[in-house]
């Protein structure tokens, strides 16, 4: 078999079952950033990673610190004069697995089933970054080069919104310097369908704390005669947004770029299911910011949630307290050209105007937080990455945005000037941060493929 390769793609179709059980070894690891017990777990996927760099074939290989969870570097340089540097992205961390019971099988026990890997991580985004490795391998490994200078930048903080990165990338522009950026972490449309995305929405997230009395007081003595912080709490949270789903925070919407016909059309163009999204997510009905299609409220619309609302008796049968004290936390979404320092700053301004008399309200920014990113029309590496899935799928990508947020994408940005392009292999439908996590490894070599194709095209 070995003398029969003679080309990357060779290569690649004779590795793929050493391939898969190197994914499976990968999602073994459970790289959970946001637990404090999973911390040697990161650090041992992020050593992980640095060996598989190293077999593939690249050079300078580290693992770096920085405050929190660590990142991977390393570089291949040797394409010649006048040949681009790209720089590929990707994370290593996994979103927490929790609740396990809901899992078909243990998350950080993967395996193979129906063409799929089972595991958490094995879509976002373990997957989705061993591909452009194995592309790598593929290529030094029978031409002994690559026609680009390549480096690679993988994280393990992405799940937690990459709050260390900033810090760290400032201090080593020089070393990711490059021409252009991709990411593999994202998604195509379908396993036939292509799709280049060019916005994410940014995030900004707070906690809303609303205090009553010094400690919980009996609802019949002193209902009546003292506020109650969880209906406070609910007067706040009403004030937010009102029943046409327009937000209601005062210049929340200020710097919004609207959208163009242009893009209302490209969004148009995009297949939507409205019935069937409904009865797949089992709701009566859509909802949303009046004058926009739920699509384009998805993509390019900012929003503003509620993730979560505590306070007061919880258990079985009755409790007759006023409680002292009920919490929300809230995440928004933003779209350009929102900036989450701002919109934060105009949420605790409408909380602290709304509290009602009687209670004291405390509004705290979460950690996590990113800025919106938009790809200009145009742009050098998108119009590469849409020619080589045209090639690749047989027809052209749709292009999309996503509600989804990649916090290194504007970090990048800031720093470096340059816009990432989007290409990765994944699918929305894999439950990407739920239980039951996959990945489909016709995506999977497919994306192999593509990665070769891209590098050549660029080279």
């Amino acid at each position: 078999m070995k003398g029969q390769i003679v080309n990357w793609s060779d290569y690649l179709d004779a590795n793929q079952s050493r391939f898969v059980e190197e994914l499976l070894d990968f999602v073994r690891i459970p790289s959970v950033s946001a637990a404090d017990a999973h911390v040697a777990d990161v650090v041992a996927a992020g050593n992980w990673v640095v060996a598989r760099l190293r077999i593939a074939g690249m050079e300078n290989v580290r693992m770096m610190p920085t405050e929190g969870h660590p990142v991977v570097y390393g570089d291949w340089l040797h394409a010649g004069p006048g040949k681009p540097t790209i720089l590929i992205y990707g994370h290593f961390d996994v979103q927490p697995a929790e609740p396990f019971d809901l899992w078909q099988t243990p998350p950080f026990a993967p395996e193979v089933r129906d063409g799929k890997v089972w595991g958490r991580g094995a879509s976002d985004d373990k997957g989705g970054m061993l591909i452009p490795i194995l592309s790598i391998e593929a290529m030094l490994k029978t031409t002994g080069s690559l026609p680009v200078n390549v480096k690679v930048f993988f994280e393990g903080q992405e799940e937690i919104g990459s709050p260390h990165l900033p810090p760290f990338i400032k201090a080593n522009g020089a070393l990711l310097k490059a021409d252009m950026i991709f990411s593999a972490d994202g998604s195509q449309w379908g396993e036939d369908q292509p799709n280049l995305i060019t916005g994410l929405k940014g995030l900004v997230a707070a906690q809303i704390t609303v205090t009553g009395a010094k400690g919980d007081q009996h609802s019949g003595q002193q209902g009546g005669g003292i506020a109650n912080p969880i209906q406070g709490l609910s007067h706040i949270i009403a004030s937010m947004k009102g029943h046409d789903g327009k937000i209601t925070v005062a210049g929340f919407y200020d710097d919004v770029i609207d959208l163009t016909v242009e893009d209302r059309a490209a969004i148009a163009r995009v297949p939507f299911d409205e019935a069937h999204y409904i009865a797949d997510l089992g709701v009566p009905d859509v909802f949303g910011e009046e004058g926009y299609s739920t699509r384009e409220r998805l993509w390019a619309r900012p929003t503003l949630e509620m993730n979560g609302i505590w306070g007061g008796w919880q258990g079985n049968g009755i409790k007759t307290v006023l409680p002292a004290q009920a919490f929300a936390k809230i995440t928004c979404r933003l779209v350009a050209n929102q900036r989450p320092d701002d919109i934060f700053a105009l949420l605790k301004t409408h909380i602290e105007g709304h509290c009602p008399k009687g209670l004291r309200v405390q509004v705290d920014r979460l950690a996590g937080s990113a800025d919106p990113f938009l790809v200009p029309s145009g742009h050098n590496s998108s119009s590469a990455a849409a020619e080589v899935l045209t090639e690749v799928y047989g027809k052209a990508p749709y292009i999309t945005r996503t509600g989804g947020s990649i916090p290194v994408m504007t970090m990048l940005l800031n720093e470096l000037g340059i816009h990432a392009t989007v290409f990765a292999f994944g699918m929305n439908d894999e439950n990407l941060h739920a239980p039951n996590e996959f990945f489909r490894l016709s995506n999977f070599r497919t994306g192999q493929t593509a990665y070769c194709k891209l590098l050549e095209r660029l080279g």
